[in-house]
């Protein structure tokens, strides 16, 4: 009988998820509370054994054609006076000699969704209000007041994942702050920049713009330490006045970034944090991407880990897909030390980014082989 599986979150993890549930033959719900599939974004990274889950996908060459194209990086005063150039590495990206692929996030997201086909069922604008399990299933009920049975319930929601909430309990015990916040907005190529990203770095702060694929805007991410910083998340006027308030001593292009920041649609704010939990399932439920195991932005591997645990969790289901706690069990003690590799990346002390040799064991750090050997 085939399996019908319910998928909280649209994003990179809970697409790549239903392509491989798919694949194998389960039904997938995806539940997205957006109400139409967010454009913008940052830059994201496919990187070491995440090209290879690509590749079987049959995604690689579509993704290298929309990766991100940078030459290099300015990196700027105050003032925005340029102090130091580079065609070696960006922020961003790192390496730009690396085979590693930056893209935009709403680039991949629409590439797994083509991916992903018209069987998909997706429930746009909604989310999970409650949800109680028995021994055949999940009764699920979302606020826009359907009710719904599932075999199986899968947590893609982010580091503020509902499902997490509803059946782990609250965020107080997995979700361990870093004390930073970072937003991301999208403005008008105001200042017509072509395949350069520039960079801003202080003891307080830290800014980096780059423009989209056709290059028509600028996507742009401020970051800075919340010590006194407090707003709350739904608050979108407030988010955007702090950013103003914490770049306000910045000359150059960004007064002109930050006026446009107060109109811009595509805004997200949130304070960083890594996800740690002693266990990613209970009973019919499990997590997924960063609602299980968020590394933050810090560690730059928070696509890589998706996409890999996606194809992890969904060949563990495929495998045996009339016991999933063995399937739930298998998923969790592959990828446990692959997270912990790519979570130890994160230097909290923030002194520059993990050591090449580093980066590399962690960006290759587990093996795939057997799976990858399935779906060539």
């Amino acid at each position: 009988m085939s399996k019908n599986v319910l998928i909280s979150g649209g994003g990179v993890a809970g697409l790549a998820l239903a392509c491989w549930l798919d694949d194998a033959g389960f039904g997938v719900t995806i539940v997205e509370r957006s109400a139409e599939w967010r454009a913008g974004g940052q830059a994201i990274d496919v990187r070491g054994v995440a090209l290879d889950v690509v590749k079987a996908m049959g995604l690689l060459d579509a993704i290298a054609e929309r990766r991100t194209q940078l030459r290099g990086m300015s990196t700027v005063d105050s003032e925005g006076n340029e102090i130091e150039r580079t065609e070696e590495r960006t922020y961003s990206a790192g390496r730009l000699d690396s085979p590693d692929i930056e893209i935009f996030r709403d680039d991949l997201c629409k590439l797994l969704m083509e991916k992903a086909g018209s069987r998909i069922d997706y429930l746009l604008g909604d989310s999970i209000r409650a949800l109680t399990q028995d021994s055949d299933g999940v009764s699920v009920v979302f606020k826009g007041g359907a009710e719904r049975r599932f075999d199986l319930v899968i947590g893609a929601d982010g580091v503020y994942s509902q499902v997490r909430k509803l059946v782990f309990g609250g965020e107080e015990a997995f979700v361990k702050p870093l004390g930073v916040a970072l937003a991301l907005f999208t403005t008008p190529n105001l200042i017509d920049l072509d395949h350069w990203q520039i960079a801003y770095r202080d003891e307080t702060m830290g800014s980096v713009v780059y423009p989209s694929f056709d290059h028509r805007q600028l996507r742009v991410s401020v970051g800075f330490g919340t010590d006194d910083v407090h707003v709350e998340r739904d608050d979108v006027a407030a988010q955007k006045a702090v950013v103003a308030e914490k770049s306000a001593h910045l000359g150059g292009v960004f007064p002109q970034l930050i006026e446009a920041m107060g109109n811009a649609s595509q805004f997200y704010y949130g304070e960083l944090a890594q996800i740690r939990m002693p266990s990613w399932s209970e009973g019919r439920v499990v997590l997924a991407g960063d609602a299980a195991h968020c590394a933050s932005p810090f560690s730059g591997q928070g696509t890589s880990l998706a996409l890999v645990g996606a194809l992890v969790l969904a060949r563990e289901l495929a495998r045996t897909p009339e016991d999933f706690a063995q399937a739930f069990a298998a998923y969790e003690q592959r990828m446990r030390p692959f997270v912990d590799l790519n979570q130890a990346l994160v230097d909290l002390e923030r002194r520059g980014p993990a050591p090449d040799d580093q980066f590399t064991r962690a960006k290759n750090g587990i093996v795939l082989d057997d799976l990858l050997n399935r779906v060539a």
